[in-house]
């Protein structure tokens, strides 16, 4: 039996995170150890007595109790005779229509009114470990007419909605090479240091660490890694990320095409390539038979999450072992740590799950800002509409819910509307720009990606504004406000807006999206890291607030729209905007902020 206790001080995980994180904090900085937010979150003493006590009165003696590391959960073994008198209930063994899995369950349980509000969730009792249904509705979406399905990842892109070939080709490898050496519009990653300004890597600080997150079965393969690298960075011919498997996280290379490695191959050549001496870290998640969610991912780096608020949803997140028959382990909760910098460059729709779903997640990536980890999601690529170009429709309830067409309420993205993660979209060289000439007269070569794809951003409709964007965000509405209103967007002005800040389109392959720019972005806030670091600093964690505080050490774009659902969507302006945020990293100004601060 396990009793999940209620935690402490989640209400203020916001203003702890903000201590750490607003440069004007005299906390700025002082990053939490895991060890601090887990007591901070901890149940109190008082909820911890309370139960024991309980249990105590029911004969479990207080031997046979055990208090988790975490201080939010206790174990107990009991027979089914005590578990049933304790809880006043009749337990039963069900068996799994699909997989045959039995599960120990029972139809309803009750607590004494004075230990109810001690407690979060009991286990075995309502909640069933396998997976009660396909999540054919919901999709983790990566780019353009590759969307994953059921939590995401489970299966590849089989479900007939589109291809890649309407996004990109694959062309044959040395056609590519010979193709990108012959054309100036092809970004390499010497393409991408030279516009943002940032040299490559020097070193590679022991305290520094940059994470990539996959999803089974997107897996990158070992010789595209050295084809890229024997083009653009021949010294790391060979090198390969350090793999942290999670619920059986595997490099498959039985399925081999676009669709299962061109993602993951375009997210570690780049990271691998752009931060080199330091080591990136791939953290694959999920089996090739059930897949992964982003919760998933957060339960193997923070072992409380697995229980916080009731754990997982089966119906969203991996059930593990896996009762399809694949990977057999226990669910990895914690045992992996958190790098300095993680970036993830899929998203699902907001309006794909609930909004308890998404705060309690959200709640996760402000303890890991608190912590110094600085974590990024990419926007999208549909513009202000959602994955694969949906929409929203009110219904009759009031609720929105995702219509079949592309006319209707903007639709807005997850976790990029979280307030506590840092949100990047993409941009692109305007034609016939020569970047090196604009560079040195001044001249902003950039604007808001409008070739095949449109950077997502837009307004949540379940987070609230945060304080650090609350200036620009009202600034813009007043100066720039946009030709729709309420019927089309949430404008109450009292919502989180994204994205943050971007980067530039990055194309090989004849790629387009935004999963190259969080990598990208990510590279560059690694080797800031790095820098700070060197100088006996710790790593710059959540960066929204410095950014917003400081927008010059960013380089304004101001052409170009997010069109979607029916509309021209929103309009690039100057400072930040639902497009293009607060724009693309000037790293010589970005490193020269950080590196000021304590």
């Amino acid at each position: 039996m396990r009793i999940a206790l209620k935690q402490r001080n989640i209400d203020r995980g916001h203003k702890y995170l903000d201590e750490v994180s607003h440069p004007a904090s005299a906390k700025y900085g002082q990053h939490w150890t895991a060890k601090e937010v887990a007591e901070m979150f901890a149940s109190s003493d008082d909820t911890i007595n309370a139960v024991k006590e309980w249990l105590s009165s029911a004969d479990i003696a207080g031997g046979r109790i055990k208090l988790a590391k975490s201080l939010n959960w206790l174990q107990f073994d009991a027979s089914v005779e005590e578990a049933e008198s304790l809880l006043k209930t009749k337990y039963h063994v069900y068996d799994h229509a699909a997989s045959s899995q039995p599960h120990v369950a029972c139809n309803q349980y009750s607590l004494p009114k004075h230990i109810r509000e001690h407690v979060d969730f009991i286990t075995p009792t309502v909640h069933f470990d396998a997976k009660l249904k396909a999540r054919e509705e919901t999709r983790l979406s990566k780019r353009r007419d590759n969307p994953g399905t059921g939590r995401g990842i489970g299966k590849p892109w089989d479900r007939g909605h589109g291809s890649y070939p309407k996004w990109g080709h694959w062309i044959d490898r040395n056609e590519l090479i010979n193709d990108l050496r012959n054309r100036s519009n092809q970004f390499t990653p010497a393409c991408l240091r030279d516009l943002y300004q940032f040299p490559p890597g020097h070193s590679a600080n022991p305290k520094n660490s940059y994470g990539i997150v996959e999803y089974t079965p997107q897996a990158y393969v070992p010789s595209d890694l050295d084809l890229f690298f024997a083009n653009f960075s021949q010294k790391q011919v060979g090198d390969r990320p350090i793999l942290d498997s999670i619920d059986g996280g595997v490099i498959q290379q039985v399925n081999m095409s676009f669709a299962y490695n061109g993602e993951s191959d375009l997210d570690l050549e780049y990271a691998v390539t752009l931060v080199y001496p330091q080591k990136v870290t791939l953290y694959q998640v999920g089996d090739i038979v059930e897949g992964a969610s982003f919760n998933n991912f957060l339960d193997a780096i923070d072992g409380t999450y697995c229980t916080y608020e009731g754990g997982d949803d089966p119906t969203q997140d991996g059930t593990y072992p896996d009762p399809k028959g694949g990977y057999q382990g226990p669910e990895n909760c914690g045992g992996y740590t958190a790098t300095k910098v993680i970036s993830t460059s899929y998203s699902y729709n907001e309006a794909d799950l609930t909004a308890f779903y998404e705060e309690r997640q959200c709640s996760e990536y402000t303890k890991l800002g608190m912590m110094g980890v600085s974590v990024l999601y990419s926007s999208g690529d549909y513009g202000v509409a959602g994955n694969l170009g949906q929409c929203l429709d009110r219904a009759p309830n009031g609720t929105l819910v995702l219509n079949n067409g592309t006319g209707g309420y903007f639709n807005p993205s997850f976790p990029g509307s979280c307030p506590y993660i840092t949100s990047g979209g993409a941009t692109q060289v305007k034609s016939n720009t020569d970047v090196t000439k604009a560079l040195a007269t001044g001249t902003q070569p950039e604007m808001a990606c409008e070739t095949i794809i449109y950077s997502g951003g837009g307004f949540s409709n379940v987070f609230p504004l945060p304080d650090y964007q609350a200036s620009a965000v009202k600034g813009w509405f007043v100066n720039y406000p946009p030709p729709y209103g309420s019927a089309r967007f949430n404008n109450s002005q009292q919502t989180r807006r994204f994205p943050d800040a971007i980067a530039i389109d990055a194309k090989w392959a004849l790629v387009y999206g935004t999963s190259a720019s969080s990598p990208t972005t990510g590279s560059i806030l690694t080797l800031i890291n790095e820098a700070r670091l060197n100088a006996g600093k710790g790593s710059i964690g959540f960066i929204n607030p410095v950014l917003y505080a400081n927008p010059d050490v960013l380089n304004d774009i101001t052409e170009g729209g997010n069109q979607g659902c029916g509309t021209p969507g929103f309009s690039a302006a100057p400072g930040w905007d639902p497009v293009t945020g607060l724009g693309t990293p000037n790293y010589p100004k970005m490193l020269k902020l950080f590196l000021s601060l304590p």
